[in-house]
């Protein structure tokens, strides 16, 4: 299968937003009076209004959105790049434009698990899904690539293998990532969104 563009995943494959978003949780969870326990492995691959709607269906998430933005704020530059994505990709390091596709969790209707944000990206690429190679760390990514019809490679960043089964195949670096994309011509073509 020819492969025409590479569709990554930002929060835990391209940056190690990991401890930011557990300190945010964590201190919204208290606010709320919930188990921070509890609340954090709701967050993986999910907008944080969908995380609200699921450990406290009470609270209006547009509200909640509101708390968490400002929690988030305090963490200020706590988004180092994962190992190897600077390398990988070069955008800002290199003085390079981000990738031309760039889908967010505003631009859909429905998050992940929901296949849409994909369909959007290979659409806006003028692809279909079966070219496009998605890189994701999360279960309900690796749910919405494979829905969408994509190639999925998981990244073991947040969850082991067995965490994102069904993905076809796993990168446990960027090295190995690179390694993929340069066999499969993706790094010299600029197919990267």
């Amino acid at each position: 299968m020819m492969l025409g563009a590479v569709l990554f995943d930002v929060d835990g494959v391209l940056l190690d937003s990991t401890e930011a978003h557990r300190h945010v949780w964590d201190a919204w969870a208290g606010l709320r009076g919930l188990d921070a326990s509890v609340v954090w492995p709701l967050t993986f691959g999910r907008r944080p209004e969908d995380t609200v709607r699921l450990a406290a269906p009470e609270l209006d998430p547009s509200q909640d959105r509101l708390v968490l933005d400002q929690l988030l704020d305090q963490q200020q530059d706590a988004f180092p790049a994962v190992d190897g994505a600077v390398e990988l990709l070069l955008f800002a390091a290199a003085g390079l434009p981000l990738p031309r596709v760039q889908v967010y969790g505003g631009d859909v209707a429905q998050a992940k698990p929901a296949p849409e944000c994909y369909l959007k990206a290979a659409a806006a690429l003028g692809l279909e899904p079966s070219a496009c190679l998605v890189v994701e760390d999360a279960p309900a990514g690796v749910a919405a690539g494979k829905a969408a019809g994509c190639r999925v490679a998981g990244f073991t960043s947040t969850h082991n293998r067995d965490g994102l089964r069904p993905a076809d195949l796993f990168f446990d670096t960027h090295a190995d990532t690179a390694a993929y994309l340069e066999v499969a011509g993706l790094l010299s073509t600029g197919s990267l969104a």
